[in-house]
């Protein structure tokens, strides 16, 4: 009987300069918590750093038919001028300033509220880096639409070459949204609603928009937080700028009806069918 074919020792492990490789398990887990540190270090940073946003509310009104600081918000001398019973309503948001600090926390909540908003600072602030450029802006812009108010409003009453002079008072509020207001007060002063009545029919009216020389009415930004201020000082009746209609319909306030308007004279018609108990338009 022959013997067995003697076994062949196993080789011995040659020795190696590189550390043991961990198993799969505990490997996959150290990347995890790896990861996981470095993603809360990032979501830190993001949370804490300032971001290119402003923090928008609703702001003051003011009823343009009225006083400010003790004024007449329109004065108008060269012409008789009526009384009326009810309001017209300027509508302004509040923003935080150029160099606050907006961080996630202010984005997020700002994106679930209904009564703020967050805009790209540049949308707020077009121009100018320091807050005196800005304002001095903003004065600027009012100025221009004050201007430009008074002439769409004597032009569409056809009193451009009387010897009618209007001074618009308003304090501490820039920009050119009020222009369409500016102008409806002035014709309300002057016309009412042109059959011996008030343009507002006693309402409390408030609107936004820019007024251009030819009574075009212009976009503003913030519709959805002006309509919240209208409300709260007592507006039934919000005046929009008719590219804006979708913007306004968003968190629109209980018992506040949007009209949307395109122009100075298109204005004017629907507060009169409005008054008259006609038919309007609406968003």
């Amino acid at each position: 009987m022959s013997a067995a074919p003697p076994t062949k020792p196993s080789p011995e492990p040659s020795p190696s300069s590189s550390p043991s490789t961990p198993p799969a398990g505990p490997r996959r887990r150290l990347l995890v918590v790896a990861c996981g540190v470095l993603l809360a270090a990032l979501l830190a940073v993001a949370t804490l750093a300032p971001l290119p946003f402003s923090v928008a509310y609703p702001g003051s009104t003011t009823d343009v038919l009225g006083e400010s600081d003790g004024k007449p918000v329109i004065s108008i001398s060269g012409a008789p001028v009526d009384d009326p019973d009810g309001e017209l309503r300027m509508t302004t948001i509040v923003a935080t300033s150029p160099d606050a600090p907006v961080r996630l926390t202010d984005v997020i909540t700002g994106y679930f509220s209904s009564d703020r908003a967050v805009m790209p600072r540049e949308a707020v602030y077009p121009v100018g880096d320091t807050t005196r450029e800005i304002r001095e802006y903003n004065r600027e812009q009012m100025r221009g639409s004050q201007d430009t108010a008074v002439t769409a409003a004597l032009s569409y009453l056809g009193l451009q070459d009387e010897e009618i002079e209007v001074e618009l008072t308003l304090a501490d509020v820039g920009g050119p949204s009020a222009g369409l207001l500016f102008s409806l007060g002035i014709v309300d002063l002057l016309n009412g609603d042109g059959a011996e009545g008030d343009l507002t029919g006693g309402r409390v009216v408030a609107g936004t928009g820019t007024i251009e020389a030819d009574g075009t009415v212009g976009s503003v930004g913030g519709v959805p937080l002006k309509t919240q201020a209208a409300r709260r000082d007592g507006a039934t009746v919000f005046l929009v700028p008719s590219a804006e209609c979708s913007d306004a319909t968003a968190d629109l306030p209980d018992g506040l009806r949007l009209i949307p308007v395109s122009s100075l004279e298109g204005a004017v018609e629907e507060l009169r069918a409005l008054a008259a108990g006609e038919p309007v338009s609406s968003c």
